[in-house]
């Protein structure tokens, strides 16, 4: 099987919300010595940004879009393992830690982006979905990260960002992480109004801005 069919296999299968496919064809293209950074960027990242906007657009429902997500995170994962794997032996460019906003549940932008700043060579930890904000003040405190990234995809939630960022400042320790916002309806003007670091428009763009708020 060539590459390219390989990849059209996951994404067929994140389609079909088949998660066993997916995982399967995740690791036949391992096998086949595939890049798996491109691999995610090609297949899952690509197909969930597809189904991301039919649901934004009307075209498809919570339940297919949640069950779309859990294959395509299959997949990541079995990916995932692999690029950690080669990180061991690279120099990291610094903590990262990430997660959705309370009340908030979505994961698929936050968990694609979490992977390409692995890929890029950061050490991330995904704190997941619907995180309370005394857990991630927490995580800074015991992780001492570079990078604190708040997605939020409702903009009923989006004000959690601001509430993390007030209470890093009352904690004394905004100046010591930057602070990168995400997610559908966050826009720059948003992140400067709330004071934030940074704002990541989709997983290509939270990358390069990581990178530039490292020194990169």
């Amino acid at each position: 099987m060539v590459n390219g069919d390989i990849i059209e296999r996951i994404r067929k299968a994140i389609k079909e919300y088949d998660i066993d496919q997916a995982k399967h064809y995740s690791r036949e293209a391992l096998k086949a010595r595939m890049d798996p950074s491109e691999v995610i960027k090609d297949g899952p990242a690509n197909v969930l940004k597809e189904i991301g906007d039919k649901f934004a657009n009307g075209e498809l429902f919570l339940p297919e879009l949640i069950a779309a997500s859990q294959a395509g995170e299959a997949s990541i994962a079995v990916l995932s393992e692999e690029i950690a794997r080669r990180s061991e032996s690279r120099q990291s460019l610094g903590k990262c830690v990430i997660g959705t906003v309370s009340g908030d549940v979505h994961s698929i932008g936050k968990s694609i982006v979490a992977t390409m700043l692995r890929v890029a060579g950061f050490e991330v930890t995904d704190l997941g979905v619907d995180v309370p904000t005394d857990v991630f003040i927490q995580k800074v405190k015991e992780l001492q990260p570079q990078i604190l990234g708040l997605s939020a995809l409702l903009t009923t939630t989006m004000d959690e960002q601001r509430t993390i960022i007030t209470r890093l400042e009352e904690q004394g320790l905004r100046g010591k992480v930057k602070v990168m916002v995400g997610g559908a309806p966050v826009s720059p003007q948003w992140a400067k109004e709330i004071g934030a670091d940074a704002v990541g428009l989709d997983a290509k763009d939270a990358v390069e801005k990581a990178l530039k708020l490292v020194g990169q």
